[in-house]
């Protein structure tokens, strides 16, 4: 089977999200190529794939121009081929952004007109080393108020990276159950209690 990886990544989470996924389908034994939607230069090609993966990040409650550009324009494509769907949040890190999270992505399938086989809401990264003041300060007032973290307290990945190769290894599956199940997982951030 030949999997097709299309992403685009601003602060290096979704990057290593889309690696990470590139790694559990190449153990599974799949053929897997990536593609970078801010490369404006680079052709996508569907042919012989058979699943795609799509991951990108949401900054100021919108995943990035390039990437819904290319949903909306490989419509076609996508409709005949298996589609996991990957967004990457910081509210999806928290029960209380769940809601926000999944907002974000119905605004995407608004706005494009995709809407995916498979949807994951991924919990993303505080990078603060890469913020200025002002970015530190949207950070913890806007997409982390009133949660329990302090951007302050540094860089801290929220990933949950075990559920997340649940996910990506019951999409790759040839068991349509199991892609049934991953089609509602919410909030892969890290494991909480109850």
């Amino acid at each position: 089977m030949s999997v097709l990886i299309i992403y685009q990544s601003l602060e290096g989470q979704t990057l290593k999200i889309a690696r990470f996924a590139r790694d559990v389908a190449d153990k599974a034994g799949e053929e897997v190529t990536m593609f970078d939607t801010a490369d404006k230069t680079a052709p996508v090609s569907f042919d012989g794939v058979d699943r795609v993966i799509l991951a990108a990040p949401v900054h100021e409650r919108r995943h990035p121009k390039e990437f819904e550009f290319l949903l909306t324009t490989s419509a076609d494509d996508l409709a005949a081929r298996k589609t996991l769907l990957i967004s990457v949040s910081l509210s999806a890190a928290f029960e209380e952004g769940l809601g926000e999270a999944r907002d974000y992505l119905n605004e995407l399938e608004m706005r494009t007109g995709f809407r995916p086989e498979v949807e994951v809401l991924a919990a993303g990264a505080v990078r603060t080393g890469r913020y200025d003041y002002f970015a530190t300060q949207v950070v913890r007032h806007v997409v982390l108020r009133d949660r329990d973290y302090d951007p302050g307290e540094g860089e801290h990945e929220f990933t949950d990276w075990a559920a997340l190769e649940v996910a990506l290894r019951d999409f790759l599956s040839a068991d349509p159950e199991a892609g049934a199940r991953s089609r509602h997982l919410e909030g892969l951030g890290p494991a909480r209690n109850g």
